[in-house]
């Protein structure tokens, strides 16, 4: 269960971060966000195969003397990624470095879980070039899913995190943790919007630090995990709705509408309202997403 403190570290980071803030409240347009999409693929592979990952200063170059590029590094990872932007799927394709993975026992986060990150950010100008940073932050709180762009979302479940090091009086230290490269189209960043110091349309890179995570991140506090609140199992909590209140489920603590907290529509009062089935006329469909059930447990 997340813990309160880091809700409210959240709520501010995704208040005042502006670099990996929400794509939400983008209006409906007629911007061919499918052939942006593939523009934006055809610059980045062209920029991965004129770049190598250089260990020893830690940073991306320009090929100069025969190095393997970063599109041809065993390290590199693609992952395709569908999102739904007015209605049309659109197909994007994510390319994530993995530099190490990191060794937590508490595994990879999910495309909703909060994770506790460092980064700095640059944007990619043309299949040569790079911007200066835009932005650097060490150990901040963010939900996936909720307060950053989908790129971060789906590039961050290649990470585990790493061992909590801190000594008393000292600033907060992890070892072995995961550390890469997230190289984002402008789709799954600001799309044809921007944001800030980030022009519309504009691809960008992150150099990344996955330190921990909250395991089973309940973020609306109703008492299951985000993750789980993906009903229809795409993979994509943030397309469920039960009630049609334009609130995902797993934001929503009231995920039917029927103005009883899902967390008190545990009739067994076990913790976990996903197992209460009240309704002999529904007896497959929980409580707590049967606006028909009212019955409150508190």
């Amino acid at each position: 269960m997340i813990k309160f403190k880091h809700i409210f570290l959240l709520g501010i980071v995704s208040l005042l971060v502006y670099a990996c803030g929400s794509q939400g409240g983008i209006p409906v347009d007629n911007f061919d966000h499918a052939a942006q999409a593939v523009r934006d693929n055809d610059t980045i592979v062209k920029f991965l195969q004129n770049h190598y990952y250089d260990a020893t200063e830690d940073i991306v170059k320009r090929i100069d003397a025969g190095q393997t590029s970063l599109f041809n590094d065993t390290k590199l990872r693609t992952q395709d990624v569908v999102e739904t932007i007015n209605d049309v799927a659109i197909d994007y394709k994510l390319y994530t470095y993995v530099i190490d993975e990191g060794t937590s026992p508490k595994g990879n986060p999910t495309v909703v879980d909060s994770v506790l990150v460092s980064y700095h950010g640059q944007r990619i100008l043309n299949t040569e070039d790079l911007s200066a940073e835009f932005d650097r932050n060490t150990n901040l709180w963010f939900v996936l899913g909720a307060g950053v762009i989908r790129g971060w979302s789906y590039g961050f479940t290649n990470f585990k995190g790493g061992t909590n090091i801190t000594t008393p009086g000292n600033p907060l230290t992890f070892e072995n943790t995961g550390k890469g490269i997230i190289f984002i189209p402008s789709g799954l960043a600001y799309r044809n919007q921007g944001n800030n110091a980030i022009q519309a349309n504009e691809s960008l890179m992150f150099y990344v630090e996955l330190n921990d995570i909250v395991e089973d991140t309940d973020s609306d506090r109703d008492g299951v995990p985000s993750i789980l609140e993906d009903l229809n199992g795409d993979g994509i909590p943030w397309n469920d709705d039960t009630d049609e209140d334009n609130a995902f489920n797993f934001v929503d603590n009231d995920d039917d509408g029927d103005g009883i907290l899902t967390i008190f529509e545990d009739a067994n009062k076990d913790g976990d309202p996903t197992n209460d089935f009240s309704d002999p006329d529904n007896p497959t469909l929980p409580d707590y997403l049967n606006p028909n059930i009212r019955v409150s447990n508190r």
